[in-house]
């Protein structure tokens, strides 16, 4: 993950640190709502990403679901612009490295992400 960081930071728009935990609490978020063995392959087959979810994954707090998320990385600074672009840099990098299909399914499989996605 960490050579993708910086072009996932730059693409969002963001510093580097911060985008390091924001893709972190993002897939730690998937890890903890999508469906387990879609996700658990996503996670493997990205470079890095399960470093970053043992890292972030401790500070999603509990029953906050995808607005809990939101807010966490609104917390941190981020605009709703900024988080979209997080998010979209984050699938194209799970995408290069886990195909279309299985992180489709991945978002897919929680309810109400597809539409902010």
């Amino acid at each position: 993950m960490e050579e993708f960081l910086p072009r996932i930071a730059t693409g969002a728009g963001i510093g580097p640190a911060l985008a390091e935990k924001g893709v972190g609490l993002m897939l730690g978020f998937l890890q903890s709502h999508a469906a387990d063995g879609p996700v658990a392959r996503m996670i493997e087959a990205i470079p890095g990403a399960s470093e970053l979810v043992a890292k972030y994954r401790g500070d999603d707090p509990e029953g906050g679901g995808l607005m809990g998320l939101g807010q966490q990385l609104m917390s941190e600074g981020l605009s709703m612009a900024k988080i979209a672009g997080l998010a979209n840099e984050t699938i194209a990098c799970a995408k290069e490295h886990a195909g279309d299909e299985l992180v489709d399914e991945v978002l897919n499989s929680v309810p109400g992400l597809p539409q902010f996605v």
